[in-house]
């Protein structure tokens, strides 16, 4: 299918997620796509804040509804696309599922290989609708 060609060709993306009061947050993610899901880890990149602290933490646990947008830009606007995952996010820590999700990332991001993910919590989306527009090629 062409958006999940257009998915997996993707290294980053960008997480949206919404506080309990309504705030909009938005945050650049490395991601893994799978048979309907995406998973985005909580790596050891410099943060502000440990893992339970980070706003995007804080929103998924009140509100768990994100999104999360992949874009091609292009100067000759003919080619522009997007594609926006819609879903229910949660916080997965252990367990066969997690260490897929593990396994996943480090295969396709190779600065893993120095910044080990085990241990650290995983975002899960499971995707409940799926919107595109424009050139995905």
């Amino acid at each position: 299918m062409l958006t999940e060609r257009f998915l997996e060709e993707q290294r980053v993306a960008r997480l949206a997620t919404v506080d309990g009061r309504g705030r909009p947050h938005i945050v650049p993610i490395v991601f893994v796509y799978a048979d309907g899901v995406l998973y985005t880890p909580i790596d050891l990149k410099p943060k502000a804040a440990p893992p339970e602290r980070l706003r995007r933490v804080r929103n998924i646990r009140s509100n768990p509804q994100v999104q999360v947008l992949f874009d091609h830009y292009d100067e000759d606007w003919q080619r522009l696309g997007y594609v926006q995952l819609r879903g229910r996010a949660e916080i997965i820590q252990r367990g066969a599922e997690y260490r897929r999700a593990i396994r996943l990332l480090e295969e396709k991001y190779q600065q893993y290989d120095k910044l080990p993910l085990e241990g650290r919590p995983v975002i899960k989306i499971s995707v409940e609708r799926t919107v595109t527009w424009g050139q995905l090629i």
